[in-house]
This record gives structure tokens, C-alpha cells and sequence, in this order.
């Protein structure tokens, strides 16, 4: 689940949040883009409903690091990667690889405001619940009023944030009003909040605990339903009464889970599994070369970091002169070059990938701090300021996923790196549960880590370092898993809604310039998605020429859009 929205590795999104890591994959991101809003639908899918017959199985090879616990909530950053696109389906579907295009979903239609302001969405006819139950605006109400009255839920601070105020429906319409200026927050209200039935989830431990509810059964309007789960697989079987005419094509989804690339990696290159969402070393020979159907593409998204936790009780890395050191020490394209086979471009301090967001990386500022290149001379010194000597050296602990072997393999480097200005790295590999528990609860010193991005660094660096989106020591944040808290930083991120586009621009800039003073991450490499998959018997896939929806399996909702795309050749026989 690379990118919990994932930041937590095997996964985002989006992104969320799992941590990307080799298991799931870090989210990536194909072009700049302005916010997205267009107010007209525009479809991005890869094929025309009903044109093709059913049958066949996909079988996804995708690394979590654990097994799975069979739990589908979609409020739950550390399981929704496995309901989202799957089961709970979004208003619309936005496309980071087309620059914000939009699919309409849930919702057919929708309008801004003169103000953007407020929005109105048209709701779909037709559309039932995979228990039979119709689909609703009340279900919609529901969803996000359940964010307001339980804040674990809002997952993009939409309340607390974005300035929400209200969620009402009228008829078939339901208006979502804001306090301001609301254009860029459309990625996240109507693409990556799934809607949740209220029947189901207004009664019972849903209504309750919605934030933990394990939903082991869920009910959705997606194209698949959960058949089965155990630790080890989840089946899924196509909804026979899915909305979109004819889809899915394919019959059945396996997911089995893995602790480690190596086995899944062996099953991609025998075609035992089809799609594939992790790192593959030397891919071209130990994949590519074995059959003319295994395929992959890297389309650039957002980061990989080392995460310091930010919060005081962290004596070590609540310093800035500590994480300016560990900035300072970091070769980062030795990074990429031997932890990520060079297949994940080098970082940079400001936290902009590069080039896909050329037009807000500020160079001059990462050269003039000096964090363009390694300075070990002057990590040690920073180090010695905060203290730390020979006799006394920083110790520090990493929390990273098991079976995430390029991850393993970065910070192999990273701990010789910090060794050589005296910095004693001890590397924890965790079960994705107990890795998730300690990111989102700030319970480590260092974290390794990867969130999804979004049709500009605004998205990406807003969960990073928003203030409403992280929480107190023992509380779960929803993605600020530094625990940092600026007000001038929350007052960028709040201006840039009603911005126009050269000042988001600038924003950006200055949101960045934050990330070179007070280094509250420390990015290492850009994250790409991790995508291979086999056209032996599976075809509909999206590709560089044809790229419908961020194409790795642990992208959400993108994985719904794939999903109902894909047609079994042998099944039109």
C-alpha cells in the first residue's frame, strides 16, 4: 500500500496514507496542474461501457508488509487503500496524470459558485448499494456531516481546514458551502472521500467508532465486492449491479498479501500475478526479459522522506540544528542511485518534485541554503552545537516496513551516510500494523516514509506540514506525522485557495522556503508509482500513451478507474 495516503509503504494516495516503501509504492504524478476544477466533466476512462464480455481474474502483486487484517474502512488510513476504488467510490474522479481532468462518478454533474464558494453536485440516478439498498444525496449528507461530528474521519482537515461549514440536500442536489474561496480543495472532497452508506453506517460500531470500525463486510456502490478475506488473500467478485453498464469486465480480483518484494516479484516475472505495484531491481532482466507481455512504467509523483519527529517530548529531533545535520549529511543521489537502482530521481529540500513541478522549485533558495549537495563539515559542526560529540555521539532510531527491500536498501545508505559526521542510525523493520500504530500515534524518532501528491505540491505538502492534519503525542494524525506546527506556514496553505495562479505560485515558493529553514522533513528520493503489469490474458491497462488514472495498485480511488477498464482476451473468445 505504498503511499498510505498512504504514507505508509506499501502503498500513497493518497494518497492517501500508508507509507510508500518498496511494498506498495510511493504515489507519482504525471504533469503540473493547476487546482482541480474544471466546471465541465470530461471523461478519462480507457474504454466504452459494455464492450466487453465478463470473465477472467486479476491477481494484483502488490507488497504490504503484513497480512491482511480484513478490514475495509474507508475513514482508516491504514486499510483503505484495499476499500477505496475497490468497494467506496468518490462524487468525481480526478486524474493527476491529465492535469486534473475529471470523470464524473458519484455525482453526474456539478457547479461552482461566482465565488467558488460553494459548490452544488448533481447527484446520480440510479446507482444502489451493493446490498440492494438505492443510493442517495442523504448518503452523501451523511458522509461528510459523520467527518464533522467525528474529526478522526476528516482525513483533509475539509472542517477544521478548508473552511467547510456546511453539507445539504435538496432533491437529487447537494451543496457543500465554505466560509471562502474552496477551488483546490475539490481533489480531496469530491475525488478521495469515499461515500458510505447511511443505513449501514448510521447504526451499530460504524456510528459509533467510524474512525476504527473494522467494516469486515462492506457495502459500496464500486465495481467489486469483498467475496472473502483471510490474512493471506482477498477475494474480490464483480458487483453485478455496478452502475456503469457492463462493467467491470473482469470477473474476480486476487489480492494476496506479501511480507517482502522477492515472492511477489517471482510472481510478476512467471505471470503468476498480472499487476504489480513495488520495486523490482534490475527489472529489465529479472522481469522484462522473461516474457513479452511484462511491462512497467514509472510516471514521477511526490517523495520519499526521513521523517524526524518534530514534537518537544523528542529531545534529538525536536532540534532544528539536529535535522539541519541530517539534511546536511544526506547524499541523495546515492540514494537513488543504489537504494532505488536510480529508477527514483534524487530529492531536494524543498520538497518539490522535480521536473514534473518545475514551475515552483525554487533552485536559488536550495542553493543559497546549501542544501544542493552534501556538506559533512557542516553537519558535524550543527551537531556539535546541539551538543553531540565523539563522547557523547546522537543516537537515533528509524522506523521503516519489512519486506520493502528498496527502502531497506536506502536506508542501508543513509545509516552509512549519518555514520561519517558520528550519527548512530538503528533501523527498525515493522509489520505494516505496528509500523502504521507508531507513525500516526509520533511514537519514533526518525520515520521512513512516503505520502501521495496531488495536480501540484500544494496537495502533497499540505498533509506534510498543515497543522490540522497532525495531532497530539498518542493521538492518530491523519498525515502531519511530523507534528509540525507553524502559523505562518497554515496562514500560506489558507491563502492559496482564493489565490490566483502566479500567486499560488509564489505561495508554493514560500511554503517550500519553510521546508529549507526549519527542515521538518528531510526528502530523499521522489516517489514514483511502481507499476508493472502482464498482457498475456489481462489487457485495458493504462499506459505513458493512454494514462486514464495514476496506474499502481495502491493509488485510490485510481485503482477503481483501472479496475472497471480491464477485459480478459480469453473471455471474448
Amino acid at each position: 500500500m505504498r503511499g498510505i495516503k498512504r504514507i505508509a509503504g506499501a502503498a500513497v494516495v493518497v494518497g492517501v496514507l500508508a507509507a510508500a516503501g518498496c511494498g506498495g509504492g510511493d504515489k507519482p504524478i504525471g504533469g503540473a496542474a493547476s487546482s482541480s476544477n474544471p466546471s465541465s466533466s470530461t471523461s478519462s476512462s480507457g474504454g466504452a461501457a459494455g464492450q466487453y464480455k465478463k470473465g477472467g481474474t486479476v491477481t494484483i502483486a502488490n507488497v504490504g508488509g503484513q497480512t491482511w487484517p480484513c478490514q475495509f474502512n474507508p475513514f482508516n488510513p491504514s486499510v483503505y487503500q484495499e476499500s477505496l476504488g475497490f468497494v467506496y467510490e468518490p462524487l468525481v474522479f480526478v486524474n493527476v496524470l491529465k492535469s486534473g481532468a475529471n470523470t464524473p462518478m458519484l455525482a453526474s454533474d456539478f457547479t461552482w459558485s461566482p465565488k467558488k464558494d460553494s459548490i452544488v453536485f448533481t447527484i446520480r440516478d440510479g446507482v444502489k448499494w451493493s446490498d440492494g439498498q438505492p443510493f442517495t444525496a442523504d448518503d452523501v449528507v451523511y458522509t461528510f456531516n459523520l467527518m464533522k461530528q467525528q474529526p478522526a474521519t476528516d482525513l483533509y482537515a475539509l472542517w477544521t481546514g478548508a473552511g467547510l461549514t456546511s453539507v445539504t440536500a435538496a432533491g437529487n442536489k447537494v451543496t457543500l458551502k465554505f466560509k471562502a474561496a474552496a477551488e483546490p480543495y475539490f481533489f480531496n472532497f469530491a475525488n478521495q472521500v469515499g461515500i458510505v452508506p447511511k443505513h449501514i453506517w448510521s447504526t451499530g460500531e460504524a456510528a459509533s467508532k467510524p474512525a476504527t470500525f473494522a467494516d469486515p463486510k462492506p457495502v459500496g456502490t464500486g465495481p467489486f465486492t469483498v467475496e472473502s478475506c483471510t490474512s493471506n488473500n482477498i477475494s474480490y467478485a464483480a458487483n453485478p449491479a455496478y452502475w456503469q453498464p457492463g462493467k467491470p469486465y473482469v470477473a474476480k480480483v486476487q489480492y494476496p498479501a506479501y511480507l517482502d518484494n522477492n515472492p511477489a516479484n517471482l510472481d510478476l516475472a512467471s505471470g503468476k500475478a498480472q499487476w504489480g505495484g513495488q520495486y523490482i531491481p534490475n527489472i529489465d532482466n529479472f522481469y522484462k526479459k522473461k516474457s513479452p507481455e511484462n511491462n512497467y512504467w514509472f510516471p514521477p509523483t511526490a517523495n520519499v522522506a526521513l521523517v524526524p519527529n518534530n514534537d518537544p517530548s523528542r529531545p534529538a529531533t525536536s532540534k532544528l540544528a539536529v535535522r539541519q545535520a541530517l539534511a546536511y549529511a544526506l547524499d541523495r543521489e546515492q540514494i537513488s542511485k543504489i537504494g532505488e537502482s536510480g529508477y527514483q530521481p534524487a530529492a531536494n529540500q524543498t520538497g518539490v518534485v522535480s521536473p514534473t513541478f518545475d514551475k515552483y522549485f525554487d533552485k536559488d533558495a536550495l542553493t543559497a541554503a546549501g542544501y544542493d549537495k552534501p556538506n559533512l563539515d557542516k553537519a558535524k559542526q550543527l551537531l556539535q552545537s546541539a551538543g553531540y560529540t565523539d563522547s557523547n555521539p546522537l543516537k537515533l532510531n528509524v522506523i521503516t516496513v519489512t519486506g520493502y527491500t528498496d527502502w531497506d536498501a536506502s536506508l542501508a545508505v543513509i545509516k552509512q551516510q549519518l555514520a561519517k559526521v558520528g550519527v548512530q542510525l538503528t533501523i527498525q523493520d515493522l509489520q505494516q500494523q505496528s509500523y502504521n500504530q507508531k507513525l500516526f500515534g509520533g511514537d519514533y524518532d526518525l520515520a521512513y516514509s512516503s505520502l501521495s501528491g496531488g495536480p501540484s505540491p500544494y496537495y502533497e505538502l499540505r498533509q506534510l506540514l498543515y497543522s490540522k492534519n497532525t495531532a497530539p503525542i498518542g493521538k492518530q494524525a491523519s498525515s502531519n506525522y511530523s507534528r509540525y506546527s507553524k502559523p505562518e506556514v497554515d496562514k500560506l496553505f489558507d491563502e492559496y485557495a482564493a489565490a490566483d495562479p502566479d500567486t499560488q505560485v509564489k505561495l508554493i515558493k514560500q511554503i517550500s522556503g519553510y521546508m529549507i529553514k526549519d527542515v521538518p522533513l528531510i526528502p530523499t528520493t521522489e516517489s514514483v508509482d511502481w507499476y508493472q503489469y502482464n498482457t498475456k490474458d489481462i489487457d485495458g491497462w493504462p499506459t505513458q500513451e493512454n494514462p486514464y488514472a495514476q496506474p499502481a495498485p495502491y493509488n485510490i480511488p485510481d485503482v477503481g478507474q483501472v479496475l472497471t477498464n480491464l477485459y480478459s482476451k480469453s473471455a471474448q473468445k
